[in-house]
């Protein structure tokens, strides 16, 4: 890495580590236009670096080495500090330690081949096929409204896609004859999803019969496929309120719901019944298979609460003496 030696900033004081640390936070504030809520951020986290080091008599840049920030990194976790938490030290230390090494301050990588701590993936919540029916079955499907809802529900259940997937959908990514739609996901990269019978039929009810009404004598400007009862895109909040209605509806509990549940649901039902791993990442649209791989726990669980209410050994399947 290139420094830049003619142009340092930092003077040789009694604690040089604090005056590195402070002009890198005023270089991402000035310079980089960090927002000052992440300055603050950062400079918490390396004020408390500061302090550690203090306490063990380390102030000049010299001394510093890449056993101090392991000491200081098990020190946090020894205090209770989670893996997010820690991670999010480290992010500020590396930018802290670029800025040194570009600006001829510091002569060592301190964070070579440090990594960042795993972040346990919390297993994600679920419907039950049954509670996803009954949202379905509590749709009037003989109102425009009820049309569009059901063909919402269906694409999302029947899909796995994005809540920001499903409202931004165009006229122009459905292709009804072959039955696919072709989805813009995370990082505008295109996938082609199919759909399933019972999604693709709900669809052309909808385009057939509602989508119009909706629409009225306003004009089609964004030619999306969801539109709100004034004619215009659905929304991500739309969608949500619409779905805590159902769910109110069905005697579904709310705090279950949310359109990723429902993502959770296709991917599980997918998996359960019998697809790859592979095939689910590319209708899901994860660029990471571990992404994907969170589903074979949640499937294990399932499993696991069959055997609870059908084995006879089970807890479901015990007879009372």
């Amino acid at each position: 890495m290139s420094t830049r030696r003619d142009s340092n900033p930092v003077a040789s004081g009694p604690n040089e580590i604090d005056a590195l640390r402070d002009a890198f936070l005023s270089h991402a504030r000035l310079e980089r236009g960090l927002s000052p809520k992440t300055v603050e951020a950062y400079a918490g986290d390396l004020v408390r670096f500061g302090a550690y080091l203090a306490e063990r008599g380390v102030e000049r840049r010299s001394d510093l080495c890449r056993e101090q920030v392991l000491g200081f990194i098990e020190a946090l976790q020894d205090q209770g500090l989670g893996a997010r938490s820690r991670n999010r030290v480290l992010s500020a230390l590396r930018r802290m330690v670029v800025y040194g090494l570009a600006h001829g301050l510091l002569e060592r990588d301190l964070l070579e081949n440090i990594e960042r701590s795993r972040v346990a993936q919390p297993l994600p919540r679920l419907l039950r096929r049954d509670e996803t029916e009954k949202m379905l079955e509590a749709i009037d499907i003989e109102t425009p409204l009820g049309l569009r809802d059901r063909a919402m529900l269906e694409m999302l259940y029947g899909a796995g896609l994005r809540v920001s997937e499903l409202v931004g959908l165009p006229l122009s990514g459905v292709d009804r004859r072959a039955g696919l739609l072709r989805v813009v996901g995370k990082g505008q990269r295109e996938r082609i999803v199919p759909l399933g019978e019972l999604a693709l039929k709900a669809l052309d009810a909808y385009l057939c019969d509602a989508r119009s009404a909706l629409l009225g004598d306003r004009p089609d400007v964004g030619h999306a496929v969801f539109l709100s009862r004034r004619g215009r895109s659905m929304t991500r909040q739309n969608f949500f309120a619409l779905l805590r209605k159902l769910a109110r509806k069905a005697g579904v509990p709310e705090e279950r719901v949310s359109p990723h549940v429902l993502r959770h649901a296709f991917a599980t039902d997918l998996l359960e019944g019998g697809a790859d791993l592979r095939s689910i990442q590319a209708m899901l649209g994860h660029s990471d298979l571990s992404t994907t791989q969170i589903y074979t726990h949640v499937g294990r669980g399932r499993l696991r609460d069959t055997v609870e209410a059908r084995h006879p050994r089970g807890s479901g399947g015990r007879s009372g003496t």
